[in-house]
């Protein structure tokens, strides 16, 4: 949930401020290029294209740091962990270049902010598919968790119980980008605080976890 907050902003920002497309939602952004194609719209053409690429980048680079899931793996792996800090590092950079701009960054500054956040989601999406299994529960796109739930309801003797974890998560994303677009508009030099302690809560928390398992296990 903590994580998704942070989708749900940068998503804001990068779709008010950076050629209004979106850092994760990459079904969303085909269409936008597919509707760039169309009519020869070549600004929305170049933003739907990098943000594409970027989040292709983050999804390659994370996949490789996290490694393929294990069935005998910690229910957080370091290397999940590994990811998750590497995608701090771009959202720092992304957050430098927003506050030297103002929070209205244009030309190839915004282009570059724009793949630096769409890295960064990828890497968050890489980092939440090496958890495996049941735990590997997506925080940037969400639309098979908004059909689990409407099938859940419809059908809830095919489809059990339904699924908390998914309302919260979705609330979750609602939730930032409601936040994330107030800063946008009003208050573009705090903006960046919510993805950025929205990720460092996450990984300080793992962190800490893992401490106490090791003195647990000593």
């Amino acid at each position: 949930m903590i994580l998704t907050v942070g989708t749900g902003a940068v998503d804001a920002a990068t779709f008010i401020r950076l050629g209004g497309v979106f850092s994760s939602v990459v079904t969303g952004n085909l269409v936008l290029l597919g509707y760039a194609i169309s009519g020869l719209i070549v600004d929305v053409a170049l933003h739907t294209i990098v943000a594409v690429a970027g989040y292709i980048l983050g999804v390659a680079v994370g996949t490789r740091v996290t490694g393929p899931p294990k069935e005998d793996m910690p229910i957080w792996p370091v290397r999940v962990t590994m990811a998750l800090m590497l995608e701090f590092a771009f959202l720092i950079l992304f957050s430098t270049g927003w506050v030297l701009t103002g929070g209205r960054p244009d030309g190839i500054v915004a282009f570059a902010l724009l793949a630096l956040a769409a890295v960064a989601m990828g890497l968050q999406s890489a980092a939440m598919r090496g958890l495996g299994g049941h735990a590997a529960l997506s925080t940037t796109y969400l639309t098979g968790t908004l059909t689990g739930l409407v099938a859940a309801m419809l059908m809830p003797r095919q489809s059990g119980r339904l699924d908390s974890r998914g309302i919260a998560i979705l609330a979750a994303l609602t939730s930032g980008a409601a936040i994330g677009s107030l800063l946008v508009v009003n208050a573009p030099a705090v903006y960046p605080v919510v993805p950025l302690v929205m990720l460092g809560s996450v990984i300080a928390a793992a962190a800490i976890r893992r401490a106490r398992e090791s003195r647990d296990s000593s």
